[in-house]
């Protein structure tokens, strides 16, 4: 699986501000369209964007939200004609998840994690109905766009100081790659379950972070990633609550805006120079505003981010006890050496 690795100051030295317009600009977007999942709006466009490592690259930037939009339109008519047979639902979905996670391991792309989102969060919305299910496709088509035009107007504005192109390098993984992938569509199948029975249409957002600590390759790295999604969950709350508290002190778009540009530099300084990995703090930002976005939305900001914060920590911990035991059990994996090298390797990226 790839990893991106941590922004060069040198290289960008407005990455951490580049970081905070974008979550601004994609935060301004949720009154300006109205919709019906402000979280979706809010914190997508960062995760498309804040990716981007070196100078603009105008395939990534423009690629990734066509390709979603693409996706999510497929998924939903492929969920619409599955969903009356639920046995095939369920089956087909596991197939999906299955051909994704045998491409992650097998070639280290990020393009698997992509369908395995939009497969799981669309399947969920699909067993609550088509009416559900149309709302989270149009969230994902309305956050694409926001992406697409605060992708290129960050850039226009910031440009890198480096006109390298960045290049990614993914590490695939050896061993059983088809028992290594069973194990984890099997156990997402279960944690989809597990979601539609305990999370509502608009906590969808945080099922990603639920969900992708079962994509990494070793029991050492399910177990690093769980641990950094779990810290990084926790800084984003407690970012998201003082910005809450902050904003019943003066009820204006503008203060909210300030205060989540504030939010956006501290942690885009930190993914320049901070103790933990960058993508800690990438994560902690997108849940920021995704809790935010969603406390606002339902005038309920203490329920919301409680409720966000325990099933997130649940679905994490869940899930990566559950992949890290049955690779431990199936011994699937290459020798335990290389596979520790290759962690560690991936983590120094």
């Amino acid at each position: 699986m790839y990893v991106t690795p941590r922004p060069n100051v040198n290289e960008d030295p407005l990455y951490a501000v580049r970081l905070a317009l974008t979550g601004m600009l994609a935060y301004a977007a949720v009154p300006i369209l109205d919709p019906a999942l402000p979280p979706i709006i809010a914190a997508l466009p960062l995760g498309l964007i804040a990716a981007q490592r070196k100078a603009f690259n105008p395939a990534k930037i423009i690629a990734a939200p066509v390709v979603m939009i693409v996706m999510v339109y497929a998924t939903t008519w492929f969920v619409e004609q599955l969903r009356p047979m639920p046995l095939v639902y369920v089956g087909t979905m596991w197939l999906v998840y299955f051909v994704a996670f045998r491409m992650i391991l097998k070639t280290g792309a990020a393009m698997g994690m992509l369908i395995i989102i939009v497969a799981l969060l669309m399947s969920i919305m699909g067993m609550h109905g088509t009416a559900t299910l149309e709302t989270m496709r149009d969230g994902f088509a309305q956050a694409s766009v926001v992406a697409l035009v605060v992708g290129l107007l960050v850039y226009i504005l910031l440009p890198a100081r480096t006109k390298e192109i960045h290049v990614d390098e993914p590490v695939p993984t050896t061993g059983n790659l088809e028992i290594g992938a069973a194990i984890r569509a099997t156990v997402l199948i279960g944690l989809s379950f597990w979601l539609y029975s305990v999370m509502q249409p608009s906590d969808m957002m945080m099922a990603m972070v639920a969900a992708m600590v079962i994509v990494f390759p070793t029991g050492t790295r399910v177990w690093d990633e769980a641990f950094q999604r779990i810290r990084a969950t926790l800084y984003g709350a407690v970012v998201a609550l003082l910005i809450l508290w902050l904003f019943t002190f003066s009820a204006h778009l503008s203060i909210v805006l300030g205060l989540i540009f504030l939010s956006g530099l501290f942690f885009g300084t930190k993914m320049l120079n901070g103790p933990h990995p960058s993508m800690v703090y990438q994560y902690a930002f997108s849940v920021t505003l995704a809790l935010v976005a969603g406390a606002l939305s339902t005038q309920d900001p203490a329920y919301a981010t409680f409720t966000r914060i325990v099933l997130t920590l649940v679905g994490a911990f869940t899930a990566a006890f559950t992949v890290a035991g049955l690779d431990m059990l199936t011994q699937w994996r290459g020798s335990p050496t290389t596979d520790r090298s290759s962690a560690s390797e991936m983590a120094r990226g």
